[in-house]
């Protein structure tokens, strides 16, 4: 586990690729369809190499115990956000078209991108094991309730993208792996390994890029707005916050800070995604975005030390 001081220097070193990545945005490096390259890289490719090479590790009682552990972290703070996002956004006096948006910026946070590489910085290629597993129940709500919430339909929920997902299907892949008394060659692993850490810069020079594509004039609607403030603070300290009870538990210490950091992600840009493919209000989403990936910088430090405060032996 980082000491607190090694923890935000490698922080800042994250930090500083999202801030190449949005200089060479402004720049004009990388074009407009740069983002969208980027997250199909990511998704399609580094990501899914990364996950099958973490999971590539001997199987133990114990490493199921803290699966274990780790979805019933999940399951708990997936319900209890959902049940907080709806009680929010019905005492909201948000237009229709941003009620739906409002939930999900609540609910999903950016647990594919930062949470990788938050988690990575944290315990290396056991951080990404244990983000995964965390991950399980996330990546299916976030196809299901996550889409059902713009459309209001369960006929545009369709089960064989949610399981032919990559990252469902490289977790699942792994965790079979993981099973079986097999591993990988080892040039099968060296290029997993090589593919997979390419995760951790991308994604933070695509954070980086995704804000350099909001306009300036749209700042001073982000500023105005006290329901994307309530948002944001929801978002990432209250939510992680709820996971704390945990530390009074039997959970050993690194899946907990994994499971708070983590769940005390930024905004999921999925979320202006889906406001984009139906018709909700997509600038509302974008802002909510920017405005936690702008706040993460000082609240995932602050959940660290919290955590560091509670737990002084980590």
């Amino acid at each position: 586990m980082s000491s607190a001081g090694a923890f935000l220097q490698e922080i800042l070193v994250l930090y500083g690729i999202a801030l190449l990545g949005f200089i060479v945005r402004k720049k004009g490096i990388l074009k407009e369809n740069a983002n969208d390259v980027l997250t199909q890289l990511i998704l399609y490719i580094t990501l899914p190499a990364l996950i099958l090479f973490s999971l590539d590790i001997s199987f133990s009682t114990n490493v199921v115990k803290e699966f274990f552990w780790l979805i019933s972290m999940s399951i708990y703070i997936l319900v209890l956000s959902s049940f907080l996002a709806i009680w929010m956004r019905n005492r909201s006096k948000l237009q229709e078209q941003q009620r739906s948006v409002y939930e999900g910026l609540i609910i999903f946070g950016n647990q594919g991108f930062i949470g990788y590489a938050v988690s990575f910085i944290l315990l290396g290629e056991q951080g990404i094991i244990y983000l995964t597993m965390f991950n399980l129940c996330y990546l299916i709500l976030i196809w299901t309730y996550g889409m059902y919430l713009f459309s209001r339909s369960k006929d545009t929920i369709n089960w064989k993208n949610i399981f032919l997902n990559p990252g469902i299907l490289s977790t699942f892949f792994g965790l079979t792996l993981f099973l079986l008394p097999i591993s990988w060659p080892i040039m099968v692993s060296s290029g997993l390994e090589s593919v997979g850490k390419m995760t951790i810069p991308l994604s933070m020079m695509l954070i980086g890029s995704m804000v350099a594509n909001v306009k300036y004039k749209d700042l001073f609607l982000l500023m105005k707005n006290s329901s994307l403030w309530k948002m944001a603070i929801t978002r990432l300290l209250l939510i992680p916050f709820l996971l704390l009870p945990f530390a009074y538990f039997s959970v050993p210490f690194p899946l907990l800070v994994i499971a708070v950091l983590v769940s005390g992600m930024p905004a999921a840009p999925t979320i202006s995604l889906y406001s984009q493919k139906y018709g909700a209000d997509t600038l509302f989403a974008s802002l909510g975005v920017l405005l936690t990936t702008l706040l993460c910088i000082v609240t995932i430090p602050l959940l660290y030390l919290i955590l560091h405060f509670i737990h002084p032996l980590s």
